[in-house]
């Protein structure tokens, strides 16, 4: 388990780069796997990790397990490198429609939100 300044650190980065509530995080990982005459259960949606940040976004810093703390390095980390390629814009495709905003969104970032 990391040090409380360690972890107090990783709680701030991860919640500055999610920045999608965690209802806004089970709609889009529904909607992201809805089929078109079908949509998963709530807790069988959307990738292993979006469920996992789901989870975390439900948990009070003091119930985090190393499992979760690993998995929020991930996040911070995936965001920061996605973020860092948005200058290269994907062409012929609408901003909120990129493959790239789809990806951060499963995370729990959506880049369109201020």
């Amino acid at each position: 388990m990391a040090d409380s300044l360690e972890l107090e650190a990783l709680w701030g980065d991860f919640h500055r780069v999610v920045n999608m509530t965690s209802a806004e995080l089970a709609a889009w990982l529904r909607v992201r796997d809805a089929e078109e005459e079908t949509e998963p259960l709530p807790e069988q949606a959307g990738t292993e990790t979006g469920q996992h940040v789901l989870a975390i976004l439900q948990k009070r810093r003091t119930d985090l397990t190393d499992d979760d703390i690993r998995v929020m390095h991930q996040v911070v980390d995936t965001v920061g490198d996605l973020v860092d390629m948005a200058d290269e814009p994907e062409p012929e495709t609408a901003p909120e429609d990129t493959r790239r905003r789809h990806q951060l969104m499963t995370l729990g970032h959506d880049p369109l939100k201020p």
